[in-house]
């Protein structure tokens, strides 16, 4: 059986990413500020690749990222403000409460077609969160469910076309680009998250 960390390596050779400058992540802190802990998995990949593209398609977000589009944290806060403030908001996710809210989605990764990947914080656990993903076209359509690992699912995205939501007939390689080279935050697309 392979596990969280097999896979990240697995997706990690896939896209020939060698980051040798591997970001450090204050995760005590970044747990205290969300007030949840966060799944191993996602943590390792978070370090590794840091916020970027898959393939030009799957876009991982990350603590302190340049834009808060892509920021773990402030697309948390934002969403979770959003939907306390404004319950047609929170119906989008029914039939799940959106975080912070006791076993709400916390949103780790949209797609540029603005498909939503989240976890439901539905156990003190972080690493038994499943994943639950969202077309942008089809909301009625209801949640996709994986039960597996952060790192694993963006790899069966890219590599099995059996999986939901997977680009696999589109590429032969795969590549990761990385957000954070971005040297200056564009102030028309930060000034609101664009979920």
């Amino acid at each position: 059986m392979e596990t969280a960390a097999m896979w990240s390596e697995k997706l990690a050779a896939i896209t020939g990413w060698e980051n040798p400058t591997a970001r450090v992540i204050d995760w005590p802190s970044v747990e205290a500020r969300l007030g949840v802990a966060l799944p191993t998995d996602y943590k390792q990949l978070a370090q590794w690749f840091g916020s970027g593209a898959f393939d030009g398609f799957l876009q991982l977000s990350t603590p302190d990222t340049p834009g808060p589009h892509h920021d773990l944290i402030k697309y948390a806060e934002w969403l979770g403000s959003r939907a306390a403030a404004d319950s047609s908001i929170g119906d989008l996710f029914s039939p799940h409460p959106v975080f912070p809210a006791t076993g709400g989605l916390l949103r780790w990764a949209d797609s540029v077609q603005a498909d939503q990947f989240f976890w439901l914080t539905d156990s003190a656990d972080p690493d038994r969160w499943p994943i639950l993903a969202q077309p942008h076209d089809d909301v009625a359509a209801g949640w996709e469910r994986f039960d597996g690992s952060t790192s694993e699912f963006i790899y069966r995205v890219l590599t099995d076309p059996q999986q939901s939501f997977s680009i696999a007939c589109f590429f032969d390689t795969h590549t990761f680009e990385s957000y954070e080279q971005i040297s200056e935050p564009d102030p028309e697309w930060d000034a609101d998250p664009h979920w």
